[in-house]
């Protein structure tokens, strides 16, 4: 009887684990800013999705920075800095944003030749959430 009794218990405990895991998972992601652009010019940038290493829990984010001459090297900065906070990365594209910080507009366009063209819908609804009084608008134009 004592077996059948803490069968039950054993796994109420290692689900407790999993889900205290997970918790720590997704509060880790929640303190990764969604969008770290430049503020102000046309410049390269990239989404990219973020997990936990051996996670399924995940959120995209977009990086932005006049100071990269390609995609790649704004992954370069930004997967190193994930990696040391036990996150995996993955880019899902890339393109250009247009800066207007005096205007209060952004504008998302273009695709990265290493990366292919991110889901500038997806970049662009980030980008609103944290830029809330801006006019925030994309093209599948290359210009």
């Amino acid at each position: 009887m004592f077996s059948v009794v803490s069968r039950p218990l054993r796994s109420l405990r290692v689900y407790g684990v999993l889900r205290k895991s997970t918790v720590a998972m997704a509060d880790a992601l929640a303190k990764i800013p969604d969008v770290e652009i430049d503020p102000e010019g046309t410049f390269k940038y990239i989404l990219v999705r973020v997990k936990a290493k051996d996670g399924d829990v995940h959120k995209d984010i977009v990086r932005g920075t006049k100071n990269a001459e390609y995609h790649n090297h704004i992954f370069e900065k930004v997967n190193p800095a994930m990696e040391a906070l036990g996150m995996e990365c993955k880019c899902l594209g890339g393109g250009k944003i247009e800066h207007n910080n005096q205007e209060k507009k952004i504008r998302v366009f273009g695709e990265s030749t290493a990366f292919g063209k991110a889901d500038h819908a997806v970049s662009v609804e980030k980008l609103k959430a944290f830029f809330s009084d801006y006019e925030i608008t994309w093209s599948d134009d290359k210009k």
